[in-house]
């Protein structure tokens, strides 16, 4: 892990200068002298019209950035590859693509086809790995799916048996809803508190089971495209590749996995998802896709603090200081374990605001210290949630594959639960696939999945809950509130209208001139940590020696139009300490820490200049999340 610089939100004015830009990661793709000019003009008159707020932002006034200089590259040789060839390939191993891939193979054994190949590519170094959520679970899905999910000791051990829900007024003080007032979807009777990690652990040997072939530590690098555009399957990442791009004595070449139809369930924010997206126009007719960022840790509590089975969830303080909005959640697991996590919407406007920082010194409130002070944490990690619902809904069939999960954005927001909706949405994609296969058919586009979802409960599902997350935004916390309570619990999910949020979370940052900056409790090493030490405990590890997979596409932005307009957001939205501003005697360079990453994938979402690209790094790379 790569040394964070202090996280005190301050710019200061010897740091913003257009000329000292010094960073080692590549230009992933040159931006237009056009719109570098309009972001250059943009700068120059933001910090003439700040130069009196001089306190929070004191610069010169910028002159033209100057166009990146590209050195020519010779063409490389091309590298021969082992191909292999499956009837549908499934990218990412979450609940979504396992689900698919069981689906697709049991009802190949129940046609009698016992020699339909699928095979499931996972980034993480094994099953599981990279899996964080809460997480409280409806088990819907998984009783269609596995039907004898008990007998075969799924991990649901605990039902949840009570819900709480507060609303933290300030720092010391709180209000309990009355259980009357809690939303519908907030309700949990039915559902069991798990560690995801370990569902996707035991749903991976289901499929090994059914003889699904898992490829664990195989990140997809590339989408490989027949001559007529439709998708042929996917490429693997090369292994043993140099940060300086040069092959090292232990190279070996990525392999071309090969199929007649490819399912993309890489989750939140998948980079080949998002290209997917893209090119074939899939959310030409759908709101901005709109994602939160989840940070959870997972505590050992006394005997005697911990209640197995409560379901606790709050809002307010301390995210109000900030005007942003978001939520908590406590979930008492098996073995004294608690789930204390936070979701903060990126749609925030204070470019000041640190949702690891919101995160930590939320524990300073009675209501959660309470719980964990004397514990022991065990396990940290973050990752985006996509949660726009049914209205940031792309099309999520094309020619050659399909897309599910979160890879789409089939979440509940209202209910804050992803995974029955995930699976279901696998099954849906694995029941039109193979009836397709069994017409004979093969890379085109499979329009049945999406006939089958408007059929199923999984879009009632959405449907129900369209409105929650346009509400919350537009109307603000208590507003929405009482609008959610209104459409679900008196309704029942019926309003005669939909709300529609049309701003990209990455365009909602306030400038820094005028921003409130909060003040953040110093690390204890008890109940309060550090981003260094989280990363830590998180297990996260990435080769040294390796190309960074977090692209800049002009590496003057940070620098020259982040910092003076933003104070530069990455260094703080970031909750792995990956970006830092640092300076010299030569002024402000911009450092990535990429070995610190724990593919949350919000500097992909959230940087205001969509300057950032996260890609997959060298397989097996990243967290290894133990009961997350």
């Amino acid at each position: 892990m790569q040394e964070q610089d202090n996280q005190t939100p301050v710019v200061d004015s010897d740091i913003v200068s257009s000329d000292t830009v010094n960073t080692d990661t590549p230009v992933a793709e040159t931006a237009t002298v056009e719109a570098k000019e309009v972001a250059t003009t943009e700068v120059e008159a933001e910090v003439e019209a700040t130069e009196a707020a001089a306190s929070v932002v004191d610069a010169p006034v910028l002159e033209e950035t100057p166009e990146p200089v590209v050195e020519p590259v010779a063409a490389e040789p091309e590298i021969e590859r082992e191909s292999m060839e499956f009837d549908v390939i499934v990218v990412g191993g979450g609940p979504a693509g396992l689900s698919a891939a069981i689906r697709l193979r049991q009802l190949a054994i129940e046609a009698g086809n016992d020699e339909f190949m699928v095979c499931v590519v996972e980034k993480g170094s094994e099953f599981g790995a990279h899996t964080l959520s809460g997480a409280v679970i409806e088990p819907r899905a998984l009783n269609e799916l596995i039907p004898d999910w008990k007998e075969k000791d799924a991990p649901l051990n605990v039902p949840a048996t009570e819900d709480r829900f507060y609303y933290l007024n300030s720092a010391t003080r709180s209000t309990k809803v009355p259980d009357p007032l809690i939303p519908a979807p907030m309700h949990n009777n039915g559902n069991y508190i798990v560690s995801l990690g370990n569902v996707v652990r035991w749903l991976a040997v289901q499929a090994e089971e059914l003889e699904v072939m898992m490829f664990p530590g195989f990140p997809a690098a590339d989408i490989l495209y027949n001559d007529d555009g439709s998708v042929r399957g996917i490429l693997t990442g090369d292994m043993g590749v140099a940060a300086s791009g040069e092959a090292k004595a232990s190279f070996e070449p990525g392999y071309e996995l090969l199929a007649k139809y490819t399912i993309f369930a890489e989750g939140s924010r998948g980079h080949l998802g998002k290209r997917l997206i893209s090119r074939f126009g899939l959310d030409k007719d759908s709101d901005p896709q709109h994602y939160g960022i989840g940070l959870k840790e997972l505590w050992e509590v006394a005997p005697e603090k911990h209640e197995q089975g409560v379901v606790m969830h709050g809002l307010g303080w301390p995210l109000t200081e900030t005007g942003s909005t978001g939520g908590w959640w406590l979930y008492f697991d098996e073995n004294n374990q608690v789930s204390f996590g936070l979701v903060a919407d990126l749609s925030y406007h204070n470019p000041y605001m640190s949702p690891f920082d919101e995160m930590q010194r939320l524990k300073t409130h009675p209501v959660i210290k309470n719980v964990l002070e004397g514990g022991k944490r065990i396990s940290y990690g973050a990752r985006a949630l996509t949660k726009g619902g049914l209205n940031s809904l792309p099309k999520f069939t094309f020619p050659g594959g399909v897309l599910v999960g979160d890879d789409a954005g089939f979440l509940n927001p209202a209910k804050i639960k992803g995974t029955h909706t995930s699976m279901k949405s696998g099954m849906l994609a694995a029941e039109a696939i193979f009836e397709a296969l069994q017409a004979g058919r093969e890379h085109d586009e499979v329009v049945a999945y999406t006939t089958m979802y408007k059929e199923s409960w999984l879009y009632q599902d959405n449907y129900e809950s369209r409105n929650f997350s346009p509400a919350i935004h537009r109307m603000g916390l208590f507003m929405g509130g009482a609008f959610t309570f209104i459409e679900h619990n008196l309704l029942k999910g019926k309003m005669p209208f939909t709300l529609h949020d049309n701003l990209p979370d990455y365009d909602q940052l306030e400038r820094a001139a005028h921003a409130y900056q909060p003040t953040y409790p110093k690390p204890d090493g008890k109940l309060i940590f550090d981003k260094l030490s989280s990363v830590f405990v998180s297990n996260t590890n990435h080769a040294e020696d390796q190309p960074t997979h977090l692209k800049l596409t002009d590496s003057t932005v940070p620098i020259s139009i982040n910092l003076p307009l933003y104070a530069e957001p990455a260094r703080l939205y970031c909750p792995a300490g990956v970006y830092e501003v640092v300076k010299d005697a030569e002024g402000a360079k911009f450092v990535i820490n990429a070995q610190n990453c724990v593919h949350c994938k919000t500097c992909d979402i959230k940087d205001p200049s969509q300057n950032i690209t996260w890609v997959t790094p060298e397989g097996g790379g990243g967290p290894n999340y133990p009961n997350m």
